[in-house]
């Protein structure tokens, strides 16, 4: 890319952001989305779904979305410029699809960001029942904003003390839970392959529900591919990132899984929404539990959600600058001293504080799900489509396997996925689709016109 003020031809944009991360910033960025402590979310439903093999449902889980993983690195090397699947199918598929599939993008990501206020205010009842929730989304919400709107380099190392200290906790309750198990003979009272095996259970219908309950844990590795233009180097690291965070935090979920099956093998018993809780609290004492409870509080509230806010900030600002939804030349600014997208970042911040304050869990998981497996699907096609057809690069089997088989494999699994909603995820899902649709007939003039940064390339 050019300097500010000159158009790259490549992609029609002049580079306005800061580049300065590095391979270990994005793949640092990639694991705080995703949250290394996710497992207090979603281990005990998983666990009570699987049989008691959540450790099994977390692996189906990394190697169904390492296909999606690689779609995103290929398009990443291709298009290194920020807004994601949105700019990605925009250029590689068609720019009309690429504007819906960023629609679906801010469905899924504007919104999140309250979702994680709204779960930590959840817990946080746990340890102070009285605490007024709105008070804490506020204050969540007005912190993650601070640090978005000042810079990638403060994000930056905010991530690393994020990541440092969730790293931490995992590591003692590992600790703590091989203690219960190896030493004190408590739990499984030693090494059981049941967590990952269990003859009689497995067959394709348990796989494919155990990849329909794990994915959904793995959403926003993609994420990474929104700082594309702060990024040193992006053709080269954004792709090696994506798959390199994508299978740490497969292996750092599937170790605690299986800890934490060990120490409490009896899968029945557990409570859907506190049980990983509950079995930090059997190997690690309530001093484990607690600091783990407010842990989570601040680790989902601020590290996860600043993240979340700093990828769909960037997604707004890119197609605001293509002034493809309203409120564009407001959202398509950038700081002119931090140089971020600060205008974005404030209105996710103050929408984040409306959905946090008035929206169900319920709802907004709903929306959540559509929204992200809607986006890998066309992500993936859009390699198909841009790399085996429009460039021809079909004239090798690594060609075919990478542009063509592999892709589609990640269709597959996610489309198996996306087969599975509800008629009320549909109903709110194609509703939003159906709005987006008005909206990009009126700004492209019954799709005549295509944004000006992709005229000439």
């Amino acid at each position: 890319m050019q300097q500010n003020g000159t158009a790259s031809p490549s992609t029609g944009y002049s580079q306005e952001l800061n580049r300065t991360l590095t391979t270990k910033d994005l793949v640092i960025f990639g694991l705080i989305t995703m949250l290394p402590i996710a497992p207090t979310q979603v281990y005990a439903s998983a666990s009570i779904e699987s049989f008691g093999m959540a450790p099994l449902v977390y692996l189906i889980g990394m190697i169904a979305m390492f296909f999606t993983a690689l779609s995103y690195s290929k398009m990443s090397q291709a298009f290194p410029i920020a807004g994601s699947a949105y700019s990605f199918v925009q250029r590689g598929m068609n720019p009309h699809i690429g504007f819906l599939t960023g629609w679906l993008i801010v469905m899924d990501y504007v919104i999140v960001p309250g979702l994680l206020v709204s779960f930590s205010t959840l817990w946080l009842s746990v340890v102070v029942p009285d605490f007024p929730s709105w008070l804490l989304i506020v204050l969540f919400v007005a912190v993650m904003t601070f640090v978005n709107v000042r810079g990638i380099e403060i994000g930056k190392r905010v991530n690393q003390f994020f990541l440092f200290g969730q790293l931490t906790l995992i590591l003692i309750f590992l600790i703590c839970a091989i203690k219960f198990v190896f030493i004190d003979g408590h739990g499984a009272g030693g090494f059981s392959l049941t967590p990952f095996w269990q003859s009689d259970i497995i067959d394709f219908k348990f796989i494919a529900n155990a990849a329909s309950i794990a994915m959904l844990g793995f959403i926003g590795f993609d994420a990474i591919s929104t700082l594309s233009e702060e990024t040193k180097d992006p053709t080269r690291t954004v792709g090696k990132s994506v798959v390199a965070s994508l299978v740490l935090i497969g292996l750092l979920f599937m170790g605690q899984g299986y800890m934490a099956s060990l120490a409490h093998p009896d899968y029945t018993n557990l409570d859907a929404d506190m049980g990983y809780f509950d079995i930090i609290r059997e190997v690690g004492g309530d001093v484990l539990y607690y600091t783990f409870i407010i842990a989570g509080v601040i680790f989902v509230g601020v590290a996860n959600a600043l993240t979340v806010q700093s990828a769909i900030s960037r997604v707004l600002f890119s197609m605001g600058r293509d002034k493809v939804i309203p409120f564009s030349s407001f959202l398509g600014k950038i700081h002119p001293k931090y140089k971020t997208p600060a205008n974005a970042s404030l209105f996710v911040g103050v929408l984040s504080v409306f959905v946090g304050l008035f929206i169900s869990l319920d709802t907004l998981t709903r929306l959540v799900n559509f929204g992200a497996m809607s986006t890998y699907m066309l992500l993936n096609l859009s390699v198909v489509t841009y790399f085996f057809f429009r460039k021809k690069n079909r004239s090798s089997v690594k060609h075919i396997f990478g542009y063509l088989v592999f892709p589609l494999i990640g269709f597959s699994v996610i489309g198996f996925i996306w087969t599975g909603f509800d008629a009320l995820t549909y109903g709110i899902g194609f509703s939003w689709l159906f709005i987006g649709f008005i909206i990009i007939l009126f700004k492209s003039k019954g799709f005549k016109e295509v944004p000006p940064a992709l005229k000439g390339i």
